[in-house]
């Protein structure tokens, strides 16, 4: 019988979508399961999943490939989907599509199938990342085909013998990995709604928190990417899982966001991302003081696309590798040590220092030691503003006062409209 590879997470959704799948394309189903640092018992669930009904299931640890590929440029690149975000969710996707694009040709299944529903963004980040590696499979995606709700996918799930760890009383929908923790529905859907205390898992609530003293990590960085916390060379994986712990240990990492999706609606997400939070704060902290002003505008453009291009599902795209070779070019020199500040709620960048360092204290002094030349400050003031004074001097432009009225030119008097 011909085989469909299903990602599969071990909840609700893909665990009805085996038994349905059975049922209405007549296919064995082999589960694979992808651990991206899902801190869950996964051979557990894959012996779940072959109660339900797979033929085969199988777990494949995709941590190290996760943060190498995927985390790490993402960082250097500064991507935040619409400047909160730190992708999470949207960075596993291409990984996760690769590996179920490898198991099928490896295992000759004609299709591959996800647990994405219509209306949220990984639909698009599979189907377009699938497509791209291997436009020959079969893409099948049943909570977007099915017409059950959510309450009718349990209430199946009983009545089929299918064990869940969803109920009605908790129907939070939670995707998480190293990167970070995605959760969305219930109470959450109300955007006026503030976030239950039982939806948070990696951070403590700084509001309850009882005082603690703040504590300082230093983080290390080679060509961006972080290689050791306070002068202990570690692993990708390590200092994620270390940094989570600590930073959420002070509430660091929460984020309350309004999304834009793909999709075209908008969405209420909370996110919880204590090392992500951390990182991107000591990267980008490292970034001014070894990127130039130039380099620096120029790159939070890229940073933009980078996040958009992540969060829209085109890592396999010809744009995404023309972007990265950019990135990968700014980080020739960002190099160095950040020191951060963990308090409750908040990190604060309170010391940085790179042999690549731009920072010239003989130049930025105001005591003795300056080398500055006030003088040539003169001409510079001049040419600067050379066309702003050629302008005004032949069309007499009118300006703007404080209360935002054009002023007229020449006068002190407001136009009177």
């Amino acid at each position: 019988m011909s085989t469909v590879v299903l990602a599969y997470s071990g909840g609700l959704d893909t665990s009805v979508a085996i038994r349905w799948i059975k049922e209405k394309y007549d296919l064995d189903v082999i589960a694979v399961t992808i651990d991206v640092g899902n801190e869950r018992d996964l051979e557990s669930i894959a012996a779940r999943a072959k109660k339900i009904g797979a033929v085969k299931a199988l777990v494949i640890d995709g941590r190290d490939d996760f943060v190498r590929y995927f985390v790490w440029p993402a960082l250097q690149a500064g991507a935040l989907y619409e400047g909160q975000y730190p992708l999470a969710t949207a960075l596993a996707r291409p990984l996760i599509a690769r590996l179920l694009v490898e198991v099928a040709r490896q295992e000759g299944a004609v299709a591959v199938a996800h647990g994405c529903t219509g209306k949220g963004n990984d639909q698009v980040r599979f189907d377009v990342s699938i497509n791209t590696l291997a436009p020959d499979l079969k893409i099948i995606a049943p909570v977007r085909e099915w017409s059950m709700t959510r309450d009718n996918e349990i209430a199946y799930a009983k009545e089929h013998n299918i064990p869940i760890t969803v109920t009605n009383a908790s129907p939070y929908s939670i995707d998480q990995n190293l990167w970070g923790r995605s959760i969305e529905c219930g109470v959450l859907e109300d955007p006026w709604a503030e976030p239950p205390a039982d939806v948070f898992a990696w951070t403590l609530d700084p509001d309850t928190m009882e005082a603690k003293a703040p504590t300082y990590v230093e983080i290390t960085f080679e060509h961006g990417i972080p290689v050791a916390l306070n002068g202990e060379e570690l692993d990708g994986v390590t200092i994620i899982e270390r940094l989570n712990k600590e930073a959420g240990n002070y509430g660091i990492g929460r984020i309350d966001h309004i999304e834009n999706r793909l999709v075209g609606i908008k969405s209420r997400e909370i996110y919880e991302a204590p090392a992500a939070v951390v990182l991107h704060a000591a990267h980008k902290a490292l970034e001014t003081l070894t990127l130039s002003r130039e380099q620096t505008r120029f790159k939070e453009l890229v940073a933009n696309e980078y996040a958009r291009l992540i969060y829209n599902g085109q890592w396999y795209s010809a744009l995404h590798q023309d972007l990265a070779a950019y990135v990968q070019s700014s980080q020739r020199f960002v190099s160095g040590t950040v020191r951060v500040k963990l308090s409750r709620g908040n990190c604060a960048i309170v010391g940085r220092k790179s042999d690549h360092s731009l920072y010239d204290h003989a130049l930025a002094t105001y005591d003795s030691g300056d080398q500055f030349d006030h003088n040539a400050a003169l001409g510079f003031i001049k040419l600067w503003g050379l066309p702003l004074s050629t302008q005004a001097q032949s069309q007499f432009l009118p300006s703007v006062g404080l209360e935002g009225n054009l002023l007229e030119s020449g006068s002190s008097k407001v136009q009177e409209s």
